[in-house]
């Protein structure tokens, strides 16, 4: 299992812990309250950089070269990094943001930026748009009309599973432009189930928790015609997220656990597809590595099925952002520009499984260059990607989502749990002036 991997279930949600800083790189800083110190003589101004990536040794490597070069390229500014763990990272963040000790360049996780930036955590930032118009969608942070936040990379969902299990059990293959319909998804796991030969079907990661939910049950959700909350103007998820579609998604995602197609305690390794106990596997761009090591040309990538709607996917991984209290913007949008770079995107995307942010990346790097297995997964985040909720209330609708969907899982009323989860929502959202 990729680094990622292990990282993208928790990310975004589920930080807590004590803070525990990992100094890295640089012998710490001299930065104050704004998270830059003014220059010594004749030297550059330091420059605070904070991240999650203290138990992610690649990533953590990868974002020191960039820095390195950066500050080798410039004699106004120098960065320093301090690397927090993932699991106190978002404490550590919420704790500096109350004594107004914020670093000034700082990662986030899509879907919880713009609860930062509406907190006044985050400050806009200013990058030419000949380097962001061809990145990936997914990979800049918008809120309120405006880039609050940008990442090196992306990543995607999808149906992995083997060649030989589909064509044994005469199961259509399905491709990008025609997937599975709800029925043909439904009939693919029956067959497979009736085959004997696996313990499940489908493994769904049920063996993850945290922003997992969310990140991978509320697709299929949207596919059905719900949603998380109405994207129309964010004030209720009454009518979306406990309506008639979201009960249809409940009741059919409740039923592949009552109907033994999904194991509902999963281990959390998710190793049971390679091992050959389950058939396919719903899970991101991070695990093809092991798959197709595993075996081979036989293993296929598929899009994910449409439930009603269309299909869907999630978009927006980590992404870096300027602290409001920031005085020196100059060096946090050269420390992204510079970081933009082709050279260093690909090795982001090469050395962890992450999506290329570009075609130009793409076509830079090996893995997942035209016709590979892993291009299929930036085909998925082209035609199907839907990023989270761009609102503040986003932490709160994720928690309150796993919520409702870990009891769905354990056998609850559907629309009662999703009833329960509205109510919750729009308490917070009418708590919160919907946030405005």
């Amino acid at each position: 299992m990729s680094i990622l991997a292990r990282n993208l279930p928790m990310a975004a949600l589920g930080v807590a812990g004590a803070l525990a800083l990992a100094a890295c790189g640089g012998g710490g800083t001299s930065a104050g309250p704004a998270g830059s110190a003014p220059a010594a003589s004749g030297g550059k101004t330091k420059v605070t950089m904070w991240t999650h990536n203290a138990g992610n040794e690649v990533e953590l490597k990868l974002v020191q070269q960039v820095t390195n070069d950066y500050n080798a390229s410039q004699d106004k500014y120098e960065i320093t990094i301090q690397a927090f763990p993932q699991e106190s990272y978002n404490d550590a963040i919420v704790s500096a943001a109350a004594s107004k000790s914020l670093p000034c360049l700082l990662d986030v996780d899509a879907p919880v930026m713009p609860s930062w930036a509406h907190a006044n955590y985050l400050q806009p930032l200013t990058i030419d748009a000949k380097l962001t118009d061809p990145l990936l969608p997914g990979i800049k942070g918008a809120y309120n009309d405006k880039l609050y936040s940008l990442g090196f990379y992306d990543a995607a969902l999808g149906i992995v599973t083997r060649k030989s299990i589909l064509t044994d059990n005469d199961i259509r293959i399905p491709t990008i432009d025609q997937p599975w319909t709800l029925e043909e998804f439904d009939a693919a796991l029956a067959k497979i189930k009736a085959s004997g030969k696996y313990d499940y079907p489908l493994d769904a990661g049920t063996g993850w928790t945290g922003e997992w939910y969310p990140y991978a049950y509320s697709p299929l959700l949207q596919s059905f015609g719900g949603d998380l909350i109405n994207r129309a103007d964010f004030s209720t998820a009454e009518g979306v997220l406990n309506g008639p579609q979201a009960v249809k998604w409940g009741e059919w995602f409740q039923g592949l656990f009552k109907n033994k197609l999904a194991n509902p305690k999963e281990s959390e390794d998710r190793t049971d597809f390679l091992q050959g106990k389950v058939a396919m596997q719903w899970n991101g761009s991070w695990a093809i590595g092991d798959a197709a090591k595993k075996f081979g040309d036989d293993i296929l990538v598929l899009p994910p099925p449409n439930l009603g709607k269309q299909p869907y996917i999630g978009a927006g991984s980590w992404q870096w952002g300027m602290s409001a209290t920031c005085q020196t913007p100059e060096a946090v949008n050269g420390w992204i520009s510079f970081g933009l770079q082709d050279k260093y995107l690909s090795a982001f995307s090469e050395q962890l499984g992450n999506l290329p942010a570009s075609a130009s990346v793409q076509a830079l790097g090996k893995k997942f260059r035209e016709g590979t297995k892993e291009s299929t997964y930036i085909e998925l985040a082209r035609k199907y990607a839907l990023i989270r909720p761009p609102t503040p209330a986003y932490p709160f609708i994720a928690k309150t989502f796993e919520k409702a969907a870990a009891d769905i899982i354990s056998g609850a009323n559907v629309q009662d749990a999703l009833n329960t989860a509205v109510d919750a929502i729009d308490k917070n959202l009418a708590e919160n002036n919907n946030y405005q």
